[in-house]
């Protein structure tokens, strides 16, 4: 690391080497070498045999990747054009076809369909790592499918649901984003050898007006990149349209990643969840004592980023002045590479965080005994009105004493003496131990928290990860319920 100048934290400190390569120059050149092989080749085979020989093809091919960066750099400080400096780079290394490099194709030929191609690949490594959040999570909620909890809604005590269950969530937001991925993904066609403003009119010329040549040229060299589809029309470039839908769908993961992280934060609050915790690690400088959420924090953070980069591509697709316009070129080589190596980061970090996720029991049941006399009120309430009691007399003698035992614990930081209370309140037609009873069974009011979790995880979550498998890398064989 040169220490001098400064350094992109995205890469110096929070995103993996595959994402980092994948977005090198060295990936980026390699490609528009490729993309120039590919459209020599198709030239060739469409006929073009009296200006392509497949010697300058073998001499191209085997100059993909011998690369003078400094010689490519030199030329384009000279003539202030990145793309015609580095086909004078790759003619200095292939002598025989130097005049036929970049036949007919304007810059956006190598440096939209290399933006294509990359993006290809970057997506299947982000669908990777929210597939291993999943799995994380799934296991996680197994193993904590029955475990009791206080729900919160407003961030106040509500009915209570499972841990496990309370993860489903966080699940459903990533297999949705999942979705998201798969239908842009498909999305994703080559721009192709459509010329200077998307006529095709150089290729014309050279295929001296054959039509079905040139469609067929369009077809081949987007297949030799790798390609099924290619757009049917574009301008310049292909639809900046494309990008919008991009940053939307990233962002989106963002977005999951954020909800997750601020849970966890107020869950590490409470004392009930935390994330890992090194065995060395330094909560705060100050207070030696603190385990600061220090992951989920920097997740919000790398999160909120990533979140308002849809802005920038939205302005950038709305401004393409009819067949195109430069101003999309400096911001799209900060944003697109920034959003793929923000959702990379975030990965890794839910990766991390999700791996060893900490739950103390103990501090769980705590909580619901505090304030499961309020939660209890309704099935107290059910059980008077069996014994002959009036519903409404009922509701307003509760009512009473919640208010009166909500006051004890806010304003004289007393435990919840509810059900002490009604008990001794004649009204009420229970003892002590009998409101005990009804309230001691945390699970009774957790609904079917643990039976959604065991169906969601057996019906949903276990097929797509078998499903994708190919995509993963290995499912884990404890998924089963």
């Amino acid at each position: 690391m040169n220490r001098d100048i400064y350094q992109e934290p995205l890469v110096s400190r929070y995103t993996s080497r595959d994402m980092q390569e994948l977005f090198s120059e060295k990936t980026k050149f390699t490609n528009w070498r490729k993309c120039w092989v590919a459209l020599a080749e198709a030239q060739f085979e469409l006929g073009l045999t009296d200006i392509i020989t497949q010697e300058m093809l073998d001499e191209m091919n085997a100059n993909v990747h011998n690369i003078d960066f400094d010689v490519a750099a030199a030329k384009e400080k000279e003539i202030r054009h990145d793309v015609m400096a580095h086909v004078f780079e790759f003619g200095s290394k292939c002598p025989k076809a130097e005049g036929i490099i970049h036949l007919g194709a304007t810059s956006q030929f190598v440096v939209c369909n290399t933006d294509l191609l990359i993006q290809k690949q970057a997506l299947d490594l982000i669908r990777k790592g929210v597939l291993k959040v999943i799995s994380n999570l799934a296991k996680f909620c197994l193993e904590h499918k029955n475990l009791p909890t206080l729900g919160f809604t407003h961030y106040q005590p509500a009915q209570p649901t499972t841990v496990g269950k309370r993860n489903t969530l966080y699940i459903q937001d990533l297999v949705m984003d999942l979705e998201y991925i798969d239908t842009f993904f498909d999305q994703i066609k080559a721009r192709g050898a459509k010329g200077t403003v998307g006529t095709q009119a150089t290729f014309i010329e050279l295929f001296h007006g054959d039509n079905e040549k040139v469609r067929q040229l369009d077809t081949l060299v987007s297949k030799k990149l790798g390609f099924d589809k290619v757009f049917a029309v574009t301008g310049q470039t292909y639809p900046r349209k494309l990008d919008m839908k991009l940053a939307e769908t990233l962002a989106g993961i963002g977005a999951s990643a954020h909800k997750f992280a601020v849970d966890m934060r107020l869950l590490s609050n409470l004392k009930v969840q935390e994330e890992p915790f090194a065995k060395n690690q330094t909560g705060s400088s100050a207070m030696a004592y603190k385990r600061n959420p220090m992951r989920s924090e920097r997740l919000t953070g790398l999160s909120r980023k990533l979140m308002g980069l849809p802005a920038d591509f939205a302005a950038t697709f709305s401004n393409q002045w009819f067949e195109r316009t430069l101003d999309d070129s400096a911001i799209r080589r900060m944003d697109i590479p920034q959003a793929f190596l923000l959702t990379d980061a975030i990965l890794k970090l839910y990766v991390n965080i999700t791996s060893q996720m900490v739950v103390f029991p103990k501090q769980i049941e705590r909580h619901l005994r505090m304030e499961l006399p309020f939660m209890s009120t309704e099935k107290i309430l059910m059980e008077a009105v069996e014994k002959g009691e009036s519903r409404q007399e009922m509701h307003e003698v509760i009512k009473e004493h919640s208010l009166a035992a909500g006051r004890v614990v806010k304003e004289e930081g007393l435990d919840n003496d509810l059900l002490e209370r009604l008990a001794q309140d004649d009204r009420i037609p229970f003892t002590l131990d009998d409101l005990m009873g009804l309230v001691g069974d945390y699970t009774q009011f957790t609904g079917r928290a643990s039976a959604q979790t065991d169906e969601y995880i057996r019906e949903v979550v276990v097929p797509l990860l078998a499903a994708r498998e190919h995509q993963m890398g290995e499912v884990d064989s404890s998924l089963s319920v």
